[in-house]
C-alpha cells in the first residue's frame, strides 16, 4: 500500500472549500448558512479485529484499520460537502471530525462545520 492509501482531505474537484480555520485569507463571509455535517458508521470486520488483536500484542501500526478509518473519514467529508452544496454554501469553516464507538459494533465518524458563502474581499 502506498501513501495515497493513507491520505485524505479535500480534492481540487470540489465546488465547496473546506477549511479548519475561522476564515479564509483574502475572502469575506457574505452569508452564514449554519451547521452542516456528514455522518457514516462502519461496522468492524471480524478478520481485521482478529488481526488487530494479534498485532496489538507485538506492536506496530494496524494498517488495515488505518486504511479503513481514512476511507470512513473521506466518506464523512464527502457527505459534509454534499450537504453544504445542497444548502447553497461555497465553503465550510471550522471543519472538525468526531469519532465515537457505535454500540460496540462499529465506529461513527462525523465531519461537521459551519456552511457559509464567501467572496473575494
Amino acid at each position: 500500500m502506498g501513501i495515497e492509501d493513507y491520505g485524505g482531505g479535500q480534492t481540487d474537484r470540489s465546488d465547496v472549500l473546506v477549511v479548519t480555520t475561522n476564515d479564509v485569507p483574502g475572502f469575506q463571509v457574505t452569508r452564514v448558512i449554519g451547521e452542516v455535517f456528514g455522518l457514516t458508521v462502519r461496522s468492524r470486520h471480524l478478520g481485521s479485529q482478529i488481526g488487530a488483536g494479534l498485532k496489538s500484542m507485538i506492536g506496530g501500526e494496524l494498517k488495515g484499520l488505518t486504511k479503513t478509518l481514512v476511507q470512513t473519514r473521506n466518506q464523512a467529508m464527502e457527505r459534509l460537502v454534499e450537504q453544504a452544496k445542497a444548502r447553497g454554501a461555497n465553503a465550510v469553516l471550522m471543519m472538525r471530525f468526531d469519532v465515537t464507538e457505535a454500540a460496540d459494533v462499529g465506529t461513527e465518524v462525523c465531519a461537521y462545520g459551519t456552511a457559509v458563502v464567501i467572496s473575494r474581499g
